[in-house]
């Protein structure tokens, strides 16, 4: 069994400066690989951005924290609830073997308090939000309740992942306006799809052992079609952007940043091979940069010109 997870860099963080004690809690909740935070993150980014625009101004770098703090805490304690629901599968996968819980280092109890520990403090960052965002901050608990036990009731479980990671899409544009409007879940659909292409191509690394081990997934369901899934997933996602823009009638300056979200998408189509599970962490790490480019194309909306862009 290897001492270092094979989505997690060698030299991450964790391993080089964290004290030993420390260590297991650190990668119950992932820190040590911090591309899940970004990917909950950014569409709570995106969400701010968007409120911001549609009303003529940048996004609050207040919002944008308290943002980046609760994706943190709430990815961590989705990742500690998700292995305690799955320790029997993850013993079984050689990816997830080494993991603290199915590893032996943190108890199922220690990581309840865990999981505890870190929705009470994004509690108290979310009761600081309006009463709808509030609202929408309760009832994204049932999607990532739910989330663990999608892979063993559907072929689908990485479209249950975009319902539950690009929920914070909603809850930006709630926290910014009070409500939510059009624009807003427009948003949210598109970035559903950029989920489902991006973990689709995430779970190739998984696809025998999940073969052995009866989870279902995407990739399993698309076989050689996975490529052409994710091309589709993409394209879809896409289209809603500008939709999106289109709605929520924003300015020139939208088009640059997303034509490089467009292009980073369709590369990463371009380059996904159920043969090569190492390309596929590649590309999968490779999207905070393209979600960073949704964000700054809705920020940078912002500026509507004399005549707008639609």
């Amino acid at each position: 069994m290897t001492a270092h997870l094979p989505d997690a860099a060698p030299a991450n963080w964790v391993d080089r400066r964290a004290p030993a004690a420390l260590r297991p809690w650190l990668k119950l909740g992932r820190f040590d690989r911090p591309t899940g935070i970004w990917l909950l993150m950014l569409p709570g980014w995106q969400g701010i951005a968007l409120a911001g625009a549609m009303e003529g101004r940048l996004p609050d770098w207040r919002w944008l924290l308290a943002f980046f703090v609760g994706a943190a805490l709430m990815r961590a304690a989705g990742c500690a609830y998700n292995d305690i629901v799955d320790r029997d599968f993850d013993a079984k996968v050689s990816r997830t073997a080494g993991r603290p819980i199915p590893s032996g280092q943190i108890s199922v109890k220690q990581a309840w308090a865990f999981v505890i520990g870190c929705c009470l403090v994004s509690l108290a960052i979310l009761l600081f939000m309006p009463p709808a965002a509030i609202a929408l901050g309760a009832g994204s608990l049932a999607l990532v309740a739910a989330y663990p036990f999608m892979k063993r009731i559907t072929w689908w479980p990485q479209a249950w992942l975009g319902l539950t990671f690009n929920w914070g899409a909603l809850l930006g544009f709630a926290a910014v306006t009070g409500g939510l409007q059009w624009p807003a879940l427009l948003l949210y659909a598109s970035g559903i799809f950029w989920t489902l292409g991006y973990d689709t191509i995430y779970a190739i690394q998984d696809l025998e052992d999940d073969a052995l081990a009866g989870v279902k997934s995407s990739v399993r369901r698309l076989g050689e079609n996975t490529a052409k899934g994710v091309l589709l997933f993409y394209v879809v996602c896409f289209v809603l952007v500008l939709a999106t823009a289109w709605a929520g009638g924003l300015g020139p300056l939208f088009l640059p940043p997303t034509a490089l979200f467009g292009l980073h998408l369709s590369n990463q189509a371009a380059k996904v091979r159920l043969e090569d599970p190492a390309g596929a962490l590649a590309l999968f790490r490779s999207n905070p940069l393209a979600g960073l480019a949704l964000f700054l194309a809705l920020a940078a909306g912002a500026w509507t010109g004399p005549q707008g862009l639609f």
